[in-house]
């Protein structure tokens, strides 16, 4: 069982810059993927980005990209998201998940944290 916690999130104005963090209890953490899922009221879950356990190849959403960048330290069994130049529509709650596999499915990814909310504001 991996349990997961995000940190960071909050309010920023337009083209401002926010950073999570999610915490892995798994011990395994070097050899499991993580990504990064939103979800935005009225909305469908929404697949933001993933790593692979190495850190390299990273995928990201065709609306993130060049925005967010998603990374990972293994010695700290944590992945982050740092996301610059935020726009009102990355409004969302953002939840960190582990998967087996590299993917952008979320029916790839079997344990999900709790969630934690970005606010952006024109």
């Amino acid at each position: 069982q991996v349990q997961l916690a995000e940190s960071g999130g909050g309010s920023v104005q337009a083209g401002g810059s926010l950073s999570l963090a999610c915490a892995a209890s798994e011990d395994t953490f070097s050899k499991i993927a993580m990504g990064w899922f939103r979800h935005c009221p009225g909305k469908e879950r929404e697949f933001v980005a993933s790593i692979g356990w190495t850190g390299g190849s990273p995928y990201y959403a065709d609306n993130v990209r060049d925005r967010f960048t998603i990374s990972r330290d293994n010695a700290k069994s944590s992945v982050y998201l740092q996301m610059n130049n935020l726009r009102p529509e990355d409004t969302a709650v953002y939840v960190c998940a582990a998967a087996l596999i590299l993917s952008d499915y979320p029916e790839d990814f079997g344990f999900w944290g709790q969630g934690i909310q970005v606010t952006v504001s024109s």
